[in-house]
């Protein structure tokens, strides 16, 4: 796959995924761990939704360095644009208040959601610092990837729901589909040995 297109493909899949998160906080029926958590901290310091995005994703990066983990360009992309990006989504949008109109919000933002994390993980430029936790533990301390992600989720959702943050049926619709969604999506975009070797990440966070 040449660089350009790569590249690209790694700004599209960010973008995209900033705007998927916001469709899924407007539908207000519940959204993924991090971003309930997100929420939580939104709502205690005034920060916005974006902003709390963008801090939280640093103070990742830093639990990166014990674990010997080390960013890619990817994982700083990830970085400085979802939560800006997200932001903008949630400026443009509406709050949905009927139940249809934020079944079908939350829908296209799961959607959504799929595709920009098979772009972004298929651009194979690193993974997001959410991801990155999650590997790093993983390589470092033994322990398997699926209870490194339900470990780190698990307490940031547990986190964000003492803070305020959004549980409700979408957390769980997310967190049950959006792996086997991006099961289907990364092929479609993604290396060919990055389709088969790269994990379903912790966020889709999505920024990632």
């Amino acid at each position: 796959m040449l660089f350009s297109r790569r590249l690209l493909q790694l700004f599209v899949g960010l973008t995209a995924y900033g705007f998927a998160i916001a469709l899924m906080v407007r539908a207000g029926i519940g959204v993924a761990p991090w971003d309930v958590l997100s929420q939580g901290l939104s709502q205690h310091t005034g920060l916005s939704f974006g902003t709390v995005t963008f801090v939280t994703s640093l103070v990742v990066l830093l639990l990166w360095i014990p674990l010997r983990q080390r960013p890619r360009f990817g994982t700083l992309a990830n970085t400085l644009m979802i939560g800006p990006v997200a932001d903008l989504g949630l400026h443009v949008l509406p709050q949905q208040t009927v139940w249809w109109a934020q079944g079908l919000t939350f829908a296209g933002g799961l959607l959504l959601l799929a595709v920009a994390s098979g772009l972004y993980i298929g651009a194979d430029f690193g993974p997001g610092p959410r991801d990155g936790l999650m590997l790093g533990l993983h390589a470092r301390l033994g322990w398997r990837v699926g209870v490194a992600r339900t470990v780190i989720e698990v307490t940031v959702l547990a986190a964000g729901w003492l803070l305020g943050g959004q549980v409700g049926v979408g957390t769980a619709a997310e967190a049950l589909l959006i792996g086997p969604l991006v099961a289907v999506t990364l092929p479609l975009f993604a290396r060919r040995r990055v389709a088969t070797s790269v994990a379903v990440p912790a966020r889709a966070s999505s920024s990632v």
